[in-house]
């Protein structure tokens, strides 16, 4: 289970000087601004003067981008010099959300002084196929096409080689970036890179999409003449990048922000809006622009989704920046559906995690790092930020490029892809519709040889936790790394998987040396409230903080003894109807305080999560534009203390462990004991043997020997070769004897089953067992029957990493977890 909150911490008020009180008062929208007062103080808005600019953006002065000083000078004199002379510019992109509007700032910016698709060229990597940050098969796609110089947005800081490279070719590089620095200024024209600047500097904490549009802004002030668009009409996409990047909004980023949410709420409306696809996306996602959630929980999980589920986010710049009303419309749909997919691989994946953690000594783990071959890359980094916040564990977690445990037999030759269903393009640009080359289609990751290093690799996503700083801790370990790029709390890396074992124990013991795992857990509220108080008044009090995010996160607020009703599930559809595999609760939170309900939704959770009994809990408030209502979204729960009651202290059977030793030799117990033998492969079968021993008032011992662990493409193998010899000779096979045979579950040989099925046999179940027939055999198995092939082995593996897990577990820790488990399941039964 995840490591939730042991301490909820709520800020002890404290009286406030009068005058600021005032001030804060002229800003007040009605009766709750001591809401607004206490929670500015806790954010360290204090002095009066302070207010102005950080409540209205009218009131701010932004700061000029010659600030940057020297590099943007240089920056602006090569790109005004490449506009002179016509030489092809290449903006070089990334693939997140971040770095596609970036892509889209520069596309649209510098469209103004270039010609796109003629002298303005553009290129992101493929998320599933390639590395963030420069290529050299990139920049020589670029060279082929005579570029002259690049410009990066949102990569490229610590590409040195790749820099080099371009350079050797006579290609100029400018780099446009908010990652972590190199140790030494690269050879480039510039670099535009805001962690050159003091962390109290009002640019310090500018994005990716921001950089970029600060080297627009430039431009736009040193030819006025030129550009035919303004500037603020680039501000929703810097909106966009900002939010869906996390970085703190203060200074600038905050200014930006608030500005670009003002010009996206103009894409709402169709007799104001300016980019047809920002509109169907925010169609699609019932938003209406106005709100910073509207960003983090509608466009960035959309726009990010592309490249997550097909690799290539060249489309998405299309989408935010075509005024092809048509061509947009077939474009959001595509995003909308590749959301709904993202969604269903984020759940199943988390689930995953969750299921191998339970096996972990998360004591004595610093920092979480799992790998397996079937896990979807571009979901990776999504979970492990999940989990990271669930479990206060700095999380790495990455996806096994290797066909080792592809089935040989009898499927020698077929070329298996990730269970992933291409999603078919929904469009075909063409050249003189838009004038140059067309734009790249999505594309499906097939392995291939050109595709792999020489060696196996692990690619996955790193996401930290207690501030701990990620990026200088997997540093410390490039010795082992194949490629590695990100900032102090997120980043992305490869490695041979040969060197994850070592990559494993090593960051392991660094970061145990900088974490202090004995620290509580601990949740921050802001403001402490009850349910009367939900509603209109506070949310326009509330909404004066926003945009938020880091630095600045939404208010969290506390309701003492509350409880639900109206409890139920619901599922997600997309947007053809069907079911996502990612669910919600709807619920009413009541008190003392109110006659009726208030409205509330809890994401990813089911209703037997909520307790039945009176309890406090922490919520955001929110206002959903689709149902028109305000509501609350559930972020944590917990018995009220006045209602907490200790669980009865359960009868436990005694637990001998009589693994690698004859009974004979184990000492007498006072009753006979109840021998476990086979090895479990799961906690469900532990706990039966656990009941049945309780039942029957007998010591437990497990007396299982190591479990063999042959590759599970050996038992695909082995089930085949039983499956024809049972076709062949008519014979008779029960299921005992088949998981006997196998060494495997009821799960895995039902898997199996429906994997033969595909391939063409017939099985029929009789009183004694399983009869199997050759039917028609496939010759060309088609993708449900590749994909049941991996469900067999995936389930195969999962089985014997349990059996692996139980066989070495200590008994002082399986009796504690036992117990537990016990302690839980009493504490939880009907009264």
């Amino acid at each position: 289970m995840p490591e939730l909150p042991s301490q909820w911490q709520t800020p002890s008020p404290s009286p406030l000087p009068a005058e600021f009180v005032r001030a804060v008062q002229e800003y007040a929208l009605n009766d709750t601004w001591q809401y607004l007062a206490q929670l500015l103080w806790q954010r360290g808005i204090r002095q009066p003067e302070l207010l102005a600019g950080f409540l209205d953006s009218a009131c701010y002065q932004p700061t000029s981008p010659f600030a940057f000083g020297a590099e943007m000078e240089w920056a602006v004199e090569r790109i005004q010099q490449a506009r002179q002379t016509e030489e092809v510019v290449a903006i070089w992109g990334d693939f997140d959300a971040d770095g596609v509007t970036a892509t889209a700032v520069l596309w649209d910016g510098l469209g103004q002084f270039f010609q796109p698709h003629r002298t303005l060229v553009y290129y992101i990597p493929n998320r599933l196929t390639e590395s963030h940050g420069l290529s050299q098969s990139g920049i020589d796609q670029l060279q082929q096409q005579n570029c002259r110089l690049i410009i990066t947005c949102d990569t490229g800081s610590t590409n040195q080689a790749e820099i080099d490279y371009a350079r050797s070719l006579g290609l100029d590089v400018i780099i446009t970036d908010h990652h972590t620095l190199p140790a030494e200024r690269p050879p480039v024209t510039a670099i535009i890179n805001p962690r050159y600047l003091s962390a109290d500097h009002p640019l310090a904490t500018l994005s990716g999409v921001a950089v970029a549009y600060k080297l627009v802004e430039a431009l736009y002030e040193r030819l006025p003449t030129v550009p035919q668009r303004p500037l603020e009409h680039l501000l929703d996409l810097v909106a966009i990048g900002l939010i869906a990047d996390l970085v703190e909004l203060k200074g600038d980023c905050r200014y930006l922000a608030q500005r670009g949410i003002e010009q996206l709420q103009r894409q709402a409306n169709p007799a104001t809006a300016t980019r047809p696809g920002l509109t169907k996306l925010l169609e699609l996602c019932k938003r209406t622009g106005d709100r910073p959630t509207d960003i983090s929980f509608g466009l960035g999980p959309r726009i990010n989704a592309v490249s997550r589920i097909q690799g290539d986010a060249h489309f998405c710049v299309e989408l935010l920046t075509s005024q092809d009303s048509h061509l947009c419309s077939h474009l959001a749909e595509a995003t909308e559906l590749a959301n709904a997919r993202r969604k269903a691989l984020q759940k199943d994946l988390t689930k995953q995690v969750r299921d191998r953690l339970a096996h972990l000594d998360l004591s004595t783990t610093g920092v979480i790092v799992l790998a397996d071959e079937q896990w979807h890359p571009g979901v990776l980094g999504l979970v492990a930020g999940q989990i990271a916040q669930e479990y206060g564990r700095p999380t790495i977690l990455l996806s096994i490029e290797s066909d080792a445990d592809w089935p040989s037999s009898p499927l020698q030759g077929q070329s298996l892809s990730p269970p992933l269903p291409a999603a078919p393009s929904p469009y075909s640009r063409s050249a003189d519709a838009h004038g140059g080359s067309p734009l790249p289609t999505p594309v499906r990751l097939t392995l291939t040889a050109e595709a792999h290093s020489p060696l196996p690799l692990a690619r996955g996503s790193a996401r930290s936790a207690h501030n701990l700083d990620l990026y200088q801790l997997v540093q410390d370990q490039q010795h082992l790394l194949h490629r590695f790029g990100g900032h102090p709390l997120a980043a992305g890396l490869s490695l041979p998987v040969e060197n994850l074992s070592l990559f494993t124990e090593a960051i392991n013991q660094r970061s145990l040396q900088q974490l202090d795992l004995s620290s509580p857990v601990v949740l921050d509220i802001d403001l402490e409230v009850t349910v009367a108080e939900l509603g209109k008044d506070l949310f326009q009090t509330l909404k004066l903080l926003e945009p938020c995010g880091m630095g600045n996160p939404a208010p969290r607020l506390l309701i003492r003894n509350g409880w639900f009703t109206d409890v139920k599930q619901q599922k997600i559809r997309d947007r053809k109807g069907q079911v996502v595999q990612y669910i919600k609760t709807d619920f009413a939170l009541w008190d003392a305080t109110v006659r009726t309900g208030f409205p509330g939704i809890w994401w990813g959770h089911y209703p037997s999560e909520l307790p039945p009994q009176p309890c406090d809990v922490v919520v955001e408030l929110d206002w959903n534009a689709y149902r028109r209502r305000y509501e609350v979204r559930l972020i944590a729960v917990r018995s009220a203390a006045n209602q907490s009651v200790p669980a009865p202290e359960p009868s436990l059977p005694e637990l001998l462990d009589w693994r690698g030793q004859s009974p004979i030799d184990s000492p007498s117990p006072s009753a006979e004991p109840l021998v476990l033998r086979q090895c479990p492969s799961s906690w469900a079968e532990f706990r039966l043997w656990w009941q049945r021993a309780q039942q029957q008032a007998r010591p437990l011992a497990i007396a299982y020997s190591r479990p063999e662990q042959p590759p599970p493409q050996t038992l695909w193998s082995q089930l085949v070769g039983i499956a024809k010899y049972l076709s062949r000779t008519g014979q008779i096979a029960t299921r005992q004897q088949l998981r006997a045979k196998l060494e495997v579950g009821d799960r895995c040989l039902q898997l199996g089953f429906r994997a033969l099925q595909g391939l063409g046999f017939t099985l029929t179940s009789r009183d004694a067992g399983f009869q199997i027939e050759p039917g028609q055999p496939l010759s060309h198995p088609d993708a449900p029957t590749l994909e049941a092939i991996q469900q067999f082995l995936a389930a195969v593996r999962e089985e014997q990493f349990q059996r692996a897990y139980f066989y070495q577990l200590p008994l002082d820790k399986l009796r504690l977890l036992l117990t537990q488990v016990s302690a839980e399941a009493t504490a939880t039964k009907p009264e």
